[in-house]
């Protein structure tokens, strides 16, 4: 006795469950050699650069100049604020925020994957029960001596 409908699963969800949520990380070339340095390098430089410390570092190094700007005039002082200061400090703080931000969407993309996991085991749930659902209508169909309409015919 077939059931009235057969579930098929989306083809998407069997890719999606041997990769799991797409991350960050995931994003970096690895085609050859050259493409897996320089990704390399680049995330060791901004993990560098992008670090409270390296904020630290750049405000001490610009405060070695700082008498020199201060001597040099209310002009010359706001261009080291703007040019010197500003720049050097707060391009590590916006890197460290940018990977805080970073990590928080690699966090939401997993709880978002883990949901859509829960969403669809209840919807395979569902599929079980109204098969077995079908099962039995059939089984009272036949006591009640009821002919089931063809597929596609109400």
């Amino acid at each position: 006795m077939s059931s009235l409908y057969e579930y098929v699963p989306h083809p998407h969800i069997a890719h999606r469950n041997a990769h799991g949520p797409i991350k960050v990380a995931d994003q970096h070339p690895r085609g050859n050699v050259f493409a897996r340095f320089n990704t390399w390098l680049a995330i060791w430089v901004t993990k560098v650069v992008g670090s409270m410390w390296c904020a630290y570092a750049f405000a001490a190094l610009d405060l070695i100049s700082l008498p020199d700007a201060i001597r040099g005039g209310t002009s010359t002082l706001i261009a080291w604020i703007a040019q010197t200061f500003l720049q050097l400090v707060l391009l590590s703080i916006i890197m460290v925020g940018q990977n805080v931000q970073a990590e928080a969407a690699d966090k939401r993309s997993e709880a978002t994957f883990k949901d859509t996991e829960a969403l669809l085991y209840g919807q395979e749930k569902v599929g079980e029960h109204l098969k077995a659902q079908d099962e039995m209508l059939r089984k009272i169909a036949v006591v009640l001596k009821i002919e089931p309409e063809p597929d596609g015919e109400a």
